[in-house]
């Protein structure tokens, strides 16, 4: 699951143009956790994908939904 809020997270972020440092004080956060929540070293508690998807304007689910070719639609498709 980090690896998705990672992939969510970064592409959302890129796709509004903010930077790490931005969303990190958008959010409340130190810019050097936010980094490592972006490469799935740390894991995001719920208060804080709450906090990432306020400063980000999307509701918590975009940030945990599968993104598009996402390996594990394969695999929830069967294809290995």
């Amino acid at each position: 699951m980090p690896d998705i809020l990672a992939l969510n997270i970064r592409r959302l972020r890129l796709a509004k143009g903010i930077t790490q440092e931005e969303l990190a004080h958008r959010a409340g956060m130190d810019r050097s956790y936010l980094g490592g929540i972006e490469r799935a070293e740390h894991k995001a508690t719920v208060v804080t994908v709450g906090r990432l998807a306020m400063a980000l304007s999307v509701l918590p689910r975009d940030l945990l939904e599968l993104p598009p070719n996402h390996p594990y639609l394969a695999q929830l498709a069967g294809n290995p």
